[in-house]
């Protein structure tokens, strides 16, 4: 494993260098729209302390990730009236990491709805910036 790469898209998110369409933010962690979603109110959920996956995090970071973690779950599912969600987080490229900062996608589900592939195709900003703000209204 090698080590955090700071100009990875999350950090540059996180230094406000490319806008994001947020949720939620605490001192310690963050969530916006994923702007490829497998799902309607499909979110990213980071730790702010460089991380470069949950096999490097430093263990400190770990309890307030889980708790903001379950905060947009249950907001997303209230939001989007899902039946459940699917939570998931990746480390390293084989296990389907692709952007090297530790993240949890938290995904509302519906009954008998596929996920969508995680493609190139970006979301319009507009349905984002709206999901946003129905999760937010939630929280």
């Amino acid at each position: 494993m090698s080590g955090y790469d700071t100009s990875n898209i999350f950090a540059k998110i996180l230094r406000g260098e490319i806008p994001s369409h947020r949720v939620y933010e605490d001192d310690a962690t963050v969530a916006f729209m994923d702007v490829m979603p497998q799902a309607e109110g499909h979110v990213l959920v980071l730790p702010k302390a460089s991380s470069r996956n949950l096999l490097d995090a430093n263990p400190a970071t770990l309890p307030a990730l889980i708790e903001t973690v379950q905060k947009v779950a249950i907001a997303a599912k209230e939001a989007f009236d899902a039946d459940g969600v699917t939570i998931m987080q990746f480390n390293e490229a084989p296990a389907g990491q692709s952007v090297f900062h530790l993240h949890f996608h938290v995904i509302p589900r519906r009954a008998g709805v596929p996920l969508r592939p995680h493609s190139g195709q970006m979301e319009d900003g507009d349905v984002l910036a709206a999901n946003a703000e129905k999760i937010r209204q939630a929280l």
